[in-house]
């Protein structure tokens, strides 16, 4: 199933048809029966007839109070790359150290008011010359720490900033349009398979100008790991959405551009689609 933020309501997707439920999303989305509670409701709903215009014209990033955060190198690709960009800093070892550790890393992304959806523009920082978009599966976390689904999240990233000095993370990562999130919340009984594929497209004046493909099992860490890491010493009241890294990294020459359009595809969620202010 599948729900979606409009300005009209929460929207939920079940076997091709729409209900349309007024409700508030920090209480609706923040509840660990989310799945059979959902069912339950459709079970004695009448479907709603204009689902498809509501996604079309008057959707809302799935977020509301929840904070963004994210998750760093924890595929291996992201290693390498973290590696490079930051060696002339000497601080290419610490990505190699933070990929083998018990620890991972767990960094504050966006609020919700600075994050963008679907069809929406995300930023590449005016004082950055290295841009890169993150294609990353998002868990949907309650505030008991239980994951009741998984969005589709851009970790917009300024290469350059970051490979200076790792210190410089916060302003490579997290500024305004850093974040874009959608184009809805995938609920499930079951964890996603191991295969579920993630892939990234990025057009350049009509052409595709870079492809990229990984698979969610080719992440290091368990997901329940990194939530667990996160709410050792902190408290969401809302809930929370975690980015879970980045598996496709451009090749070091590439670095976006104005009115590029960036496409994720992630098995089961969707396509989430921005383009570069």
């Amino acid at each position: 199933m599948k729900l979606y933020h409009t300005t009209k309501g929460i929207l939920i997707e079940q076997d091709n048809k729409y209900y349309l439920i007024e409700n508030n999303w920090d209480a609706f989305i923040n509840n660990d029966n989310l799945y059979p509670d959902v069912l339950a409701l459709t079970s004695k709903s009448s479907p709603f007839k204009g689902g498809e215009e509501l996604i079309k014209n008057h959707l809302l990033p799935p977020v509301e109070s929840q904070e963004i955060w994210a998750s760093g190198v924890t595929y291996f690709s992201s290693r390498e790359a973290r590696m490079e960009e930051s060696k002339d800093a000497g601080g290419g070892d610490f990505y190699d150290r933070v990929y083998h550790a018990d620890r991972p890393e767990v960094f504050f992304k966006s609020p919700a008011y600075r994050a963008v959806g679907h069809r929406q523009h995300v930023r590449i920082r005016r004082d950055s010359k290295w841009n890169v978009p993150e294609p990353e599966l998002t868990l949907v976390i309650t505030s008991s720490g239980k994951i009741i689904g998984y969005t589709i999240g851009n970790d917009m990233s300024s290469r350059d900033i970051e490979g200076e000095n790792p210190l410089y993370l916060p302003q490579a990562k997290s500024y305004d349009g850093a974040a874009a999130i959608g184009p809805c919340v995938f609920i499930t009984q079951t964890p996603l398979p191991k295969d579920t594929n993630i892939q990234l497209e990025i057009f350049r004046g009509g052409s595709s100008v870079f492809v990229g493909k990984t698979d969610i099992g080719q992440i290091k860490r368990e997901f329940t790991d990194l939530v667990e890491y996160l709410y050792r010493e902190t408290t969401f009241k809302f809930g929370c959405l975690l980015m879970t890294g980045t598996g496709i990294v451009p090749p070091d020459s590439f670095t976006l551009d104005h009115g590029d359009e960036i496409s994720i595809t992630i098995d089961h969620i969707g396509i989430l689609k921005n383009i570069v202010a």
